[in-house]
């Protein structure tokens, strides 16, 4: 795996965006997605919010998504191993890049047909302790004509990402304005920050 975080920490580097098309693996990739599937039959994502959690607003104007957040308290082996993965991956950037991270959190992300979250930042104005911004994406066989990409404002140009299944995406939570353009079919990702 140490090759796939070298990718990803080098084209944040060069590029204030690092992606990565097979950071999750195919098995833990699809593991992954059933969980989430069995989420979203089971009724149990919550519509996602803006804003710190005392003053969460949801606002349609501005994302439509539905999220599940993850934690090792639910004792999932398939969640385990991502967690797992992610402590791999925190404990190589540290030691590579000095970031200092201590922490993270992670939910899952379901975008349904018509979905998107217009552009924004991820770091809350009142609370910096977001540093890097990750995005695993869950979803098979993804062609242009299914929308969905994840939009990146750069300086002078925009970097798409089409969510496709195993692909890792990390960047600057403070940097970079980015958003999810409105999907055309069932769109599922893993979403969450590297933190201080």
């Amino acid at each position: 795996m140490t090759a796939v975080f070298d990718s990803l920490i080098t084209g944040y580097i060069e590029n204030k965006i690092g992606i990565a098309n097979h950071f999750l693996g195919l098995n833990l990739s699809r593991k992954l997605k059933g969980n989430l599937l069995e989420l979203f039959e089971q009724q149990r994502l919550q519509i996602a919010g803006t804003g710190l959690t005392a003053l969460i607003d949801s606002n349609e104007k501005i994302r439509t998504d539905k999220i599940f957040w993850l934690d090792r308290l639910h004792n999932d082996e398939h969640e385990n191993s991502f967690f797992d993965l992610m402590d791999a991956f925190v404990l190589h950037l540290n030691a590579t890049c000095f970031t200092g991270i201590k922490g993270y959190e992670f939910h899952y992300t379901m975008y349904e047909k018509g979905d998107y979250y217009k552009a924004h930042r991820d770091q809350f104005r009142d609370n910096d302790s977001r540093q890097f911004s990750m995005i695993l994406y869950l979803n098979e066989d993804w062609m242009a004509a299914d929308g969905g990409e994840l939009c990146v404002h750069l300086e002078h140009s925009k970097v798409m990402v089409a969510p496709m299944d195993g692909k890792g995406v990390f960047f600057k939570s403070n940097e970079l304005l980015h958003e999810v353009l409105q999907t055309n079919k069932q769109r599922m990702s893993i979403t969450g920050w590297l933190k201080c």
